[in-house]
Order: structure tokens, then C-alpha cells, then sequence
């Protein structure tokens, strides 16, 4: 019997009622296995209302008592963190190994929710005029929605509401209808903890729910994760409603390699974040740009590191990376891949046409090496979300920064180098919202806030650490006068002198 996957909405289970439901997938054997609601806008409502609702209270509600709730939601979710990075795997197809770190990155934002009081203190300013005080305060913003990518179906929805509801709001969660199954066993999870009914809501679907989110009166923000193109029509469309909008892109993140660079190093940096979960993550790195004459020995060094990487089913403790989440993507990534030598690249390993024996039918690519890849080249142009690596040449670091800056996309980039003065010109001069210096994934731990910069981001506010605070809450000002009590009229007796 297959799998039905349905709506979390007022702390309960809720079944669809559109009549309509999305394939799931396992990745490593292509057979549908799940079968997902998709909503309607009545239940898009529906759950926008049970969060309204929860606001009335929940908004009110004391930072210890939503604290206590996220320290118990942090121990179920420490204690169920093989069980979830089980679901991810069948759903997604990452190995274990990848979807346990994405668990445990997610369970960092946790960590922060729990601390939030820090990051909710206000100012006050006493005597700016005779017995007057000014006090800044910060304040929830009612109900928050997200809509989140199927590359970390647990984690990124954690980027967002342990936060959102630690400040006092409500959330509606839109998961990707591809690997839909951890965001409702976290649901239950939050439940479990405590939390009250209406706090935390599951909807699942299509563009009818995006839509209509976007849209809603009693939506104040939304968060959003995913591709450039998707990420531009949220933050329109929902700005044009009045919504506060984070909305972070696509990516071609690059690695600048120079030539004192410790290439061994280079070279395994390459291969984890160029491969790693199969490529198909934001911050990978898709672009290695050789500074000099080492672009020879690091292609070989790259080459020799990526032919050793096995691949096969996520739920096999052998393997390094799993399948892609459908079999249109892995038709897409290949497509770069049989197209590069036409366009001057310089094809060293081709992935396509990989097949896992006994598991043929699985969504299954292998590793890709581009070198000497154009600028103009699809392959180079586009962000591929899959395991291919282009290399580029350049002469000089300025032309390696020039090349980079001119990307539209400004999400992560690395340099790796021996030279610490190189390297803060780098962190100085290049066009991106994250820099890594001989570390090649430069993702903020959750105290520090994660975002890009151009086409990588839409919106004013980067996601989680402090602007994930600022984004979910919104400041008042408060001016006080009060009088001197040794002023109070006759004959009322506050035990103070008049004699003042």
C-alpha cells in the first residue's frame, strides 16, 4: 500500500481534500512510494487560520515558556536524528552520513532558538530629557510562512522556524512536495515537545499553495529558499502584498586556487564540496578557477580523487554519494555535461550513463570534470545543481577576481592560498555574501547569519543568526514620562518629601 503523506495543521493530522497529490520518489530504485497531498487554497487558509489563532496566545506567551518548549523539541529531535536522516535518504537520496550533517546543522538554529532572550534584549535610555526615558523593544510579526527546497528538507526549515516561533509567531511550513516526510515528523516532534496546537502548521502542494501564501492578508513574512528565478517571483509577488520577504537564489559558487596554494588540499576540497550530496546543494562549489600554471596538476589531482568515489544507494553504508532527487534533474545535469565539448570545454570525466547495478532504474549520474570550461559555456553560465565540476583557467588573481564579480550569482565563494595578504584582498574585493579562505563550503555556524549577495538574494535580511531575529520580529520605540512623585497632588501621601 502506498504511502500517503498529508497536511499538519492545528496540531493535528489533517488529510487532503483537494483530491490531488504529487509523486514521491525513492531516488535509488526510480519507483514511487509516497503519495502527497497537495493543497487547496480552503486549506491553505485552514491552516493560515489555526496559526492566526495560536498567535493570540502564543504571541503573549513568556520567552521562558517557548524556551523550554525548544529544549525539549532539541532533545527529540537529538534522540530521533537517525530517523529523520532515514526519511531524507528514501525521499531524497543522500547518504546517511550527508543527511545526519544536515540534521545536525539544522539542530545548530535550534541551539540559537534556545538562547533567543540574548537576542531579544532591548535598549533603554534614561534622562534624554528631564524624567524621560527611551526604550527600543522588539516585537513578533504574527503569522510567517516558509517555502523550502527538496536539497535539505530538514534543514532548512529549520533555518527558519525555531527562530520565528522562539520570537513569539506563528508558522505555516510549505516543504518541497518532492521529499515532503521529515517536515511532518518534525511537526510531530514539536508536538511532543509541547508545543501548542497551531504554533507550527504542514501544507503541502504546488504553486496553488505558494501562491496563495504569498497572497494572504494574516501572512506578515515569508521565507523562502530555492532557485534564482523562483526566488525573484516570491519576493515580488509577496512584497507587492505587503509582506516582509527573505529570499535566497541560486548559486555558481567559485574556488580561486592560486599557485602557492597546497593543491593536495585543494584538490580534496574540491571533490567534497564539488560532490558532495551529489552537488545538488546551494553552496557547492561548481567552479574551480586555476590561477597560473598548477591548473594541469590540480585537474589530475581532482581527477585521481573523483574516480575513487562511490556511489550507490543512500541507505548503503558504503557508498559516498546516492542518486539525484528525479530522473528529469539527472536528465538536466547530463545534458551540461553532453554538451560541454561543443562549446570548448575539455571533457576529463563524464558521469553520464552511470548506472548502480541491481538498482538501474535509480535516478543515478556519476561524477563529471570540465577543464578549460569557457566563460560563455551553459555549462559555466547556469547553476547545474548536480555532480559536475568546471574548471577555468586564468593568468592572474585579478583576473580570477574579475571573473568571479562578474557572475550574476553572489551566494559563497573560497580562495586557497599560503598568503595571508592575498587573502584578505580577497574577502575584501570579491562580490559575495560568503567567503571562505581555504575553506571551501563557507557556511555560517547558526550565530552568524547565511545569505548572498546579487542574484543569490532578494529581500533586505540574510537567514538565521541575528538578521534571522531582526527579520521575525519588528521594533517599537517607546518615549515615557512619568512625574516626580514628591509631585503628587494633595492629599495623596506617597511617603516622599515635598521638600525637593
Amino acid at each position: 500500500m502506498t504511502k500517503i503523506v498529508n497536511h499538519w495543521i492545528g496540531g493535528k493530522t489533517v488529510e487532503g481534500a483537494s483530491g490531488t497529490y504529487g509523486p514521491v520518489t525513492d531516488p535509488a530504485t526510480g519507483a514511487v512510494t509516497t503519495k502527497v497531498a497537495f493543497a487547496s487554497v480552503e486549506e491553505v487558509d485552514a491552516a493560515v487560520a489555526a496559526a492566526k489563532d495560536a498567535f493570540t496566545t502564543w504571541g503573549q506567551s513568556s520567552l521562558a515558556q517557548r524556551t523550554t518548549i525548544l529544549f525539549r523539541f532539541r532533545a527529540l529531535l537529538d534522540a530521533h536524528r537517525d530517523e529523520i536522516a532515514e526519511l531524507i535518504t528514501a525521499e531524497h537520496g543522500k547518504v546517511h552520513s550527508d543527511a545526519l550533517g544536515e540534521v545536525a546543522r539544522g539542530l545548530e538554529i535550534v541551539d540559537l532558538a534556545c538562547g533567543i532572550n540574548v537576542q531579544l534584549k532591548g535598549e533603554l535610555s534614561t534622562q534624554v530629557a528631564s524624567r524621560v526615558d527611551v526604550a527600543a523593544i522588539r516585537q513578533p510579526l504574527g503569522v510567517v510562512a516558509g517555502i523550502t527546497p527538496f536539497n535539505f528538507p530538514a534543514m532548512v526549515p529549520m533555518w527558519m522556524f525555531p527562530i520565528a516561533i522562539a520570537c513569539g509567531n506563528t508558522f505555516v511550513l510549505k516543504p518541497s512536495e518532492k521529499d515532503p516526510s521529515a517536515s511532518v515528523r518534525i511537526a510531530e516532534l514539536l508536538s511532543e515537545a509541547g508545543l501548542p496546537d497551531g504554533v507550527f502548521n504542514v501544507v503541502h502542494g504546488d504553486k496553488v499553495a505558494v501562491d496563495r501564501l504569498l497572497e494572504h492578508p494574516d501572512v506578515k513574512a515569508v521565507s523562502f529558499v530555492g532557485s534564482t528565478p523562483i526566488a525573484r517571483y516570491i519576493h515580488t509577488t509577496a512584497s507587492a502584498h505587503g509582506k516582509r520577504v527573505q529570499a535566497l537564489g541560486g548559486a555558481k559558487n567559485h574556488m580561486l586556487v592560486l599557485p602557492d596554494a597546497d593543491l593536495d588540499a585543494a584538490a580534496d576540497a574540491a571533490v567534497s564540496a564539488a560532490y558532495g550530496s551529489a552537488g545538488e546543494r546551494c553552496m557547492a562549489i561548481s567552479a574551480v578557477v586555476a590561477v597560473g600554471a598548477i591548473g594541469d596538476t590540480l585537474v589530475e589531482k581532482i581527477r585521481e580523487r573523483a574516480e575513487k568515489i562511490k556511489i550507490g544507494p543512500g541507505n548503503d553504508p558504503a557508498s559516498e554519494m546516492g542518486p539525484l532527487i528525479t530522473a528529469a534533474h539527472r536528465d538536466k545535469v547530463a545534458s551540461y555535461v553532453e554538451g560541454a565539448a561543443a562549446e570548448g570545454a575539455e571533457v576529463v570525466l563524464d558521469g553520464t550513463g552511470y548506472t548502480v547495478e541491481g538498482f538501474e532504474d535509480g535516478h543515478w549520474i556519476g561524477i563529471s570534470l570540465l577543464d578549460k570550461v569557457p566563460a560563455g559555456a551553459r555549462a559555466y553560465q547556469d547553476e547545474i545543481f548536480g555532480p559536475v565540476l568546471c574548471v577555468l583557467r586564468v593568468g592572474t588573481y585579478e583576473e580570477g577576481v574579475a571573473l568571479i564579480n562578474a557572475s550574476p550569482f553572489g551566494n559563497g565563494t573560497a580562495i586557497f592560498t599560503r598568503d595571508g595578504g592575498a587573502a584578505r584582498r580577497f574577502q575584501l574585493e570579491i562580490e559575495a555574501g560568503m567567503v571562505g579562505v581555504n575553506v571551501p563550503i563557507p557556511v555560517p555556524v547558526g550565530y552568524h547569519s547565511f545569505g548572498g549577495w546579487k542574484d543569490s538574494l532578494f529581500g533586505d535580511h540574510h537567514i538565521y543568526g541575528n538578521d534571522g531575529t531582526h527579520f521575525y520580529t519588528r521594533g517599537k520605540v517607546v518615549t515615557t514620562r512619568w512625574p516626580d512623585p514628591a509631585d503628587a497632588p494633595a492629599g495623596v501621601d506617597l511617603g516622599f518629601p515635598r521638600n525637593h
